[in-house]
């Protein structure tokens, strides 16, 4: 097992949630450590940071300077920053490619990019940040179909495209519809951007 997966179940583990909603997932009743810790009942900053720590973890986990930064750009836009901050963290390259069943995990998604399996307008783009606007093309490149976890991604029916994106399964290639809102992202968990909110602006 790599460190990337093990550290992804580590993850789950810690915040006591089936975070990616996968069969496959370890136990998460239990609490770290042999015996499992034992969970007090958490304080307002520690609802907050458990909020932040299972947003920030659905997304692979992506760095604190990443998140904040996501964050702050949410902040200065106008309307709900919760909903902003979302909508930013779905127009990821990594996200998008993992919500259009490329890749079985956001670990996935992030390591196809990066490996520069994907197309963008049909350009490549090897930046799992990057920022898909509406109306983009994503696709994966024509020698890449036929890669084993691409094949075993769409054959899973752990999860299906939501409405905010198009996909076409024999071409491999989905458009970024339109920007989604809070309760059109189907996480597996419930996320509550509104503590993150809190968290940051302590």
């Amino acid at each position: 097992m790599s460190k990337r997966v093990s550290a992804k179940y580590k993850i789950a583990r810690r915040l006591g949630v089936n975070l990616w909603g996968r069969a496959k997932a370890p136990n998460t009743d239990q609490g770290p450590g042999q015996h499992g810790a034992r969970r007090k009942k958490p304080s307002d900053f520690g609802l907050q940071l458990h909020a932040k720590q299972k947003l920030k973890g659905y997304y692979a986990n992506i760095t604190e300077r990443q998140f904040r930064k996501i964050y702050t750009e949410a902040a200065r836009r106008r309307g709900d920053t919760g909903e902003n901050l979302v909508e930013l963290l779905e127009r990821r390259l990594d996200a998008v490619v993992y919500r259009l069943k490329f890749a079985v995990t956001p670990f996935q998604a992030r390591q196809l990019v990066n490996h520069g399996h994907v197309r963008v307008n049909g350009k490549k783009v090897n930046i799992a940040s990057y920022v898909v606007d509406d109306g983009d093309t994503i696709e994966v490149k024509q020698a890449s179909k036929e890669l084993q976890q691409i094949l075993a991604a769409q054959q899973s029916n752990e999860r299906q495209v939501p409405d905010y994106l198009q996909l076409d399964e024999k071409s491999l290639k989905g458009t970024f519809v339109r920007a989604p809102k809070l309760a059109d992202v189907p996480y597996p968990v419930q996320m509550e951007p509104n503590l993150v909110v809190e968290f940051y602006s302590r």
